[in-house]
């Protein structure tokens, strides 16, 4: 009869330790490995990421990491297995502002030509003169914004900015637009292991609603 008991106790320490064991199996690489695979996938490093955003999440019962960081005009996008460092998806998309709004930089900062402070004149106080000028204007003037809105993209980007100290405006995705007739600016600033909504009204320059979230 002792023998029996002392088999069954020993039956369910095996249990038991395998439980245990098994819990041990769902190993976990850890957040700065999962970064350190899609950045060596993306082929870029860390210090030239933007906008960088780790999170945690669970698909079909594994946990993952779900990564997402910008490169100049590049958001990638990688689902890490955590418990080997797998890529099992990734995508990369095209930032189709990224362009017209670095050329729109490089013009603000050239002043040693006659035609960007032509340019800046007629689309601030003119309509007709230039081709861009026309189809964005459509009228407005006066306002200082091709978009009829009062406040330009950059003010906007900076009311938000001074919120959120050490970011900058590559940490910011922003745009233009009409609600009930009310333009305002729509977006977000991923900074700092935290996530920051906001939305700007284009006239006042008055924040309408901010939100943040850490992850």
């Amino acid at each position: 009869m002792r023998k029996k008991i002392l088999a069954a106790a020993a039956l369910a320490s095996a249990v038991v330790l395998g439980v245990f064991t098994g819990c041990g199996n769902d190993s976990d690489i850890g957040r700065e490995a999962a970064l350190e695979a899609a950045l060596n996938d993306a082929g870029v490093s860390e210090s030239d990421a933007t906008r960088l955003k780790v999170s945690e999440d669970r698909d079909d019962g594994r946990k993952v990491y779900e990564i997402r960081f910008d490169v100049a005009e590049k958001e990638y996008d990688y689902e890490i297995q955590a418990s080997d460092g797998t890529i099992l998806s990734s995508d990369v998309e095209i930032n189709e502002n990224y362009a017209a709004d670095d050329v729109l930089n490089d013009d603000s900062s050239q002043t040693g030509t006659d035609q960007t402070v032509s340019d800046q004149g007629a689309s601030q106080n003119q309509t007709g003169t230039q081709d861009q000028a026309g189809n964005q204007d459509q009228g407005n003037t006066g306002s200082g914004s091709s978009s009829g809105a009062a406040i330009s993209q950059d003010e906007a980007v900076q009311i938000a900015l001074e919120r959120v100290p050490g970011a900058t405006a590559q940490d910011v995705r922003i745009e233009l637009d009409r609600d009930d007739g009310r333009y305002k600016y729509e977006g977000e600033i991923i900074y700092n292991n935290t996530e920051y909504d906001f939305e700007i009204d284009a006239n006042s320059g008055t924040i309408l609603e901010w939100s943040e979230e850490r992850y």
